[in-house]
């Protein structure tokens, strides 16, 4: 089992998590990825608090606070499909997260804001490709709309993060010319 109790996360890390979740039968996968929808939208949550602290632009705050909306609907849109499927509340496996990367104890002060886009973007972009994968193996095409719509999702949210970064990057090239 892997631990990331450290916060350090690296890429033996993600391979070892990945090794778990390919010996995951569909149920399990499934009550691993709701979890991890909500853990993503608690963290998107707790990161608006943080940027709101310290002074960040509204529209930072904004964008972190949808993408905790969105993952949370992810999770309950995952979860409707649990109960249909399965007809009991999913239980998960012990297996960290794999989308959510350990931005939180990166994001201390204003200067840490592109190091955490960068991290987040790297998530959302590892979901996506994630759920895809999850789509090319799943047979009903009924769960393989929703893995390719999840994935849709996932690079709406990278794109997003993406243009705060630049947002944020021309603006402090602005102070620095100044």
């Amino acid at each position: 089992m892997v631990s990331l109790g450290s916060g350090a996360f690296n890429p033996d890390d993600l391979e070892s998590i990945m090794h778990e979740l390919k010996k995951l039968d569909e149920k399990s996968l499934l009550a691993y990825w709701i979890k991890g929808e909500y853990d993503e939208s608690d963290m998107y949550i707790e990161l608006a608090r943080r940027a709101k602290e310290l002074g960040l632009s509204e529209s930072l705050i904004e964008t972190f606070i949808c993408l905790s909306k969105e993952s949370k609907e992810h999770g309950d849109t995952l979860r409707r499909i649990f109960l249909c499927n399965y007809g009991e509340e999913p239980i998960p496996p012990d297996i960290p997260p794999i989308e959510v990367a350990p931005l939180l104890d990166k994001f201390e002060r204003a200067e840490d804001v592109f190091e955490v886009l960068k991290l987040a973007m790297e998530s959302e972009l590892l979901a996506k490709k994630i759920y895809e994968h999850l789509a090319e193996e799943e047979n009903r095409e009924e769960l393989k709309k929703v893995y390719l719509s999840l994935a849709a999702v996932e690079k709406a949210h990278y794109e997003r993060l993406r243009g705060e970064f630049e947002i944020l990057k021309g603006l402090e090239e602005e102070e620095k010319s100044c």
